[in-house]
């Protein structure tokens, strides 16, 4: 008999694939979800409406101041504005009567007073640093000036340096020294600003120092001191170094805050400054663009010309501080 042509089939070597019957996964079962994965995406779903909302909040204005300042609106936002491009820009950057005088009063008055309130802080967060009798209270009146708002703070010392009837110069007439203007003169104003501005924000100084000296650890400055070193190398040397993480972070909060100061200067002097403009920044300026003159391009590209410098001004301390820290 002859043998059959056909030869029986092989029987491959590997299992065969998983059909979609058998409902197997062909690189094996899926890893059950950990609790933290799980609990990471729970995070960032119950976090995403608000993050959102924040999210709107700043980008809308921005994206809106940004469109406006393009045309040339007048008298109402919500008119048939044209776009002019640069025009505002154009215009700002060549104002040499209000527009750079304020720009140099902001930086005048920025400069000074966070520099008076980074010293005095510093130096009162040194006395504060170990613990005395009546430390609780001398914490507590030094919260006072953080506890009134800009207004009231304005209003307060309008009646002090009053003029006529203030104690200020009641007090001055008793060490022989004339009576002062304050307020009511345009060479004064800025000058008396900066001190209120340093009365009001020199305890936060305090406070946000003071918590940074007290992280610091006390070995290197005990060794300091049995070596020999005198008082100003140890904190020139070892405290301030140590403490130049904190010292420019609060730095850069109260330079930030000080050059978008505008209620108590509003408080005290009104729109535009006062009758000379002498205390006019670029805050009181782009107010009185908009609410005064009611030219909202141009205020608008006051506005975007104003945040790009406070956003220079940070730039500018963080690379300072990269730089030192390196």
């Amino acid at each position: 008999m002859s043998r059959s042509t056909t030869d029986a089939p092989s029987i491959p070597d590997t299992a065969p694939a998983p059909t979609a019957s058998t409902g197997r996964n062909p690189r094996g079962p899926k890893a059950p979800r950990t609790f933290e994965q799980a609990n990471r995406r729970l995070k960032w779903l119950m976090l995403s409406p608000a993050l959102a909302f924040v999210g709107l909040m700043i980008v809308f204005p921005l994206i809106f101041t940004v469109n406006l300042s393009f045309t040339d609106a007048f008298g109402a936002v919500n008119a048939d504005n044209r776009y002019i491009g640069l025009q505002n820009y154009a215009d700002a950057l060549s104002d040499a009567r209000r527009f750079w005088p304020a720009a140099w009063r902001t930086v005048i008055f920025t400069v000074v007073a966070v520099t008076l309130e980074v010293v005095l802080g510093l130096a009162l967060a040194m006395l504060m640093r170990k613990a005395f009798r009546g430390m609780r209270v001398v914490r507590t009146v030094l919260m006072i000036p953080l506890l009134a708002t800009p207004v009231a703070i304005g209003i307060l010392w309008l009646l002090i340096l009053d003029p006529t009837n203030g104690i200020a110069n009641h007090l001055l007439g008793f060490v022989g020294i004339p009576p002062q203007e304050f307020l009511g003169s345009v060479s004064q104003s800025l000058p008396t600003l900066m001190l209120i501005d340093v009365w009001q924000w020199t305890p936060m100084m305090t406070l946000l120092l003071l918590a940074g000296l007290t992280t610091l650890p006390e070995e290197p400055e005990e060794a300091a001191r049995v070596d020999g070193a005198t008082a100003w190398q140890r904190f020139r040397h070892i405290i301030l170094p140590m403490l130049w993480t904190t010292l420019l972070t609060a730095l850069v909060l109260r330079a930030v805050d000080a050059l978008k100061t505008f209620d108590i200067l509003y408080a005290t002097k009104g729109a535009g400054g006062g009758s000379s403009f002498e205390v006019e920044t670029l805050n009181v300026y782009a107010y009185g663009l908009t609410f005064d003159y009611q030219e909202y391009g141009l205020a608008s590209a006051v506005l975007v010309l104003f945040t790009l410098f406070i956003i220079g001004v940070v730039v500018l301390l963080r690379l300072r501080s990269g730089r030192k820290s390196a």
